[in-house]
């Protein structure tokens, strides 16, 4: 009997199979939901407002008796800046006429953004054109996974996640994310790893907060939550399942280590790092009660100037976001960000004053997301943030840019 199978032509019917071809190569775009292009969208629009503030203030705040605007890029050289770019250029212990190497308080700067701006100016040519470009490449990888944990398991995820981008964006001190800081560079390896963990994948999430940790200390607060996660997602699990994974957890506390074994072997102190927050900042351990008084006191009894008091005011203002932020996590039993952002709150507020709250909330990643669920369930929310809250973002970045205290 003849074989009757059908077997198509070329170009007629599906074409056959060929084991050797390639897949469809990914484009960068694929890897990028419509949510994801949506807050990157608004991203950039928040940027392009925060250089045309920039601009203005170039203008409305000159050199004194200036007749011509002082440069767009030198508004962006501010207070700690200029520790980073002295960090990088000459590194931690590089001649400083008049200061001794066991007195240096450059060392209270982790060492992850100075060698991220190193390696940018290798390819730039310019520190503070390296730092912007750090922080606004940063700043789009984390406003995408802030953006994608505030969607995890929800129905309204498109929804909540561009929302809690949007809010971290008109935050009062967002001008910090845009700056040569390390706020943008953290979070670009924080969130993540937060995203991460919740995914349970804890090898990268341990390797992506050891990235953190690099940046700030704050990476060793972001370690303990990703613990309480892990110990929670492993209740009554085999001992042994969870040993193998508990390495990863561990990760982060290896750059500190490094660091403080570096400065002990270059100043004889194994304390440096502290130290020399004390010597710069006041962050010598006090009472949580003295520590309010302070501030308060720094805010409103008229022994500051007034641009000092009104960052003091904000100091304060902050601090109790971020009890009332803790309240709420507690109360809904939200342990692993609770241990973050309570570790935030003592390490902030167990010092002689309160000192760069507002500027460390950018970091706390459940205020945004509480907020964007917040505000899908109360509109007003949104309203009140946006129309009362918001417009402290201009002024707090003309104050930054003009070389004012600004946190």
């Amino acid at each position: 009997m003849r074989n009757t199978t059908l077997i198509p032509r070329q170009g007629v019917g599906r074409p056959p199979h060929h084991a050797a071809d390639p897949a469809p190569r990914r484009r960068p775009r694929d890897l990028l939901t419509p949510t994801d292009l949506r807050v990157l969208r608004l991203y950039l629009l928040t940027r392009l407002g925060l250089w045309l503030v920039t601009y203005c203030s170039t203008w409305l705040v000159p050199a004194r008796d200036a007749t011509r605007p002082v440069s767009w890029l030198s508004r962006w050289e501010q207070w700690d800046w200029g520790h980073y770019q002295h960090i990088a250029e000459h590194g931690y212990f590089g001649a400083t006429a008049g200061v001794e190497p066991g007195e240096n308080n450059r060392v209270a700067f982790f060492p992850g953004f100075p060698l991220a701006l190193r390696a940018g100016h290798a390819v730039l040519g310019d520190w503070t054109v390296a730092g912007l470009l750090i922080s606004l490449v940063s700043g789009a990888v984390a406003v995408v996974a802030l953006a994608r944990i505030a969607g995890l398991g929800r129905a309204d995820g498109a929804l909540a996640g561009p929302r809690a981008a949007a809010f971290l964006l008109l935050s009062p001190t967002a001008v910090f994310l845009a700056a040569g800081y390390t706020e943008a560079l953290f979070l670009a390896f924080a969130l993540p790893a937060w995203l991460a963990a919740r995914n349970r994948n804890w090898p990268l999430a341990g390797l992506l907060a050891a990235a953190a940790t690099t940046v700030r200390i704050s990476g060793l607060f972001l370690a303990a939550a990703i613990l309480v996660e892990f110990l929670l997602a492993h209740r009554g699990h085999p001992w042994a399942r969870r040993l193998r994974a508990l390495p990863w957890i561990a990760l982060p506390a290896l750059p500190a280590a490094a660091y403080t074994g570096y400065l002990r072997v270059r100043t004889g102190d194994w304390m440096a790092w502290k130290h020399a927050q004390e010597r710069g900042w006041n962050r010598e351990f006090h009472t949580p009660v003295e520590a309010f008084r302070n501030t308060w006191r720094a805010a409103f009894d008229h022994v500051q100037t007034t641009g000092f008091a009104l960052g003091f005011q904000l100091e304060l203002i902050a601090m109790a976001v971020g009890l009332a932020l803790l309240v709420v996590l507690l109360v809904r039993r939200r342990w692993p960000e609770a241990v973050f952002v309570a570790l935030n709150l003592w390490a902030l507020g167990t010092s002689y004053w309160y000192l760069s709250v507002p500027r460390a909330a950018l970091l706390w990643w459940p205020l945004w997301i509480g907020l964007a669920h917040w505000s899908l369930r109360r509109p007003w929310v949104r309203e009140a943030y946006f129309v009362v809250v918001a417009p402290l973002m201009v002024v707090i970045t003309v104050l930054f840019t003009s070389g004012r205290w600004a946190g």
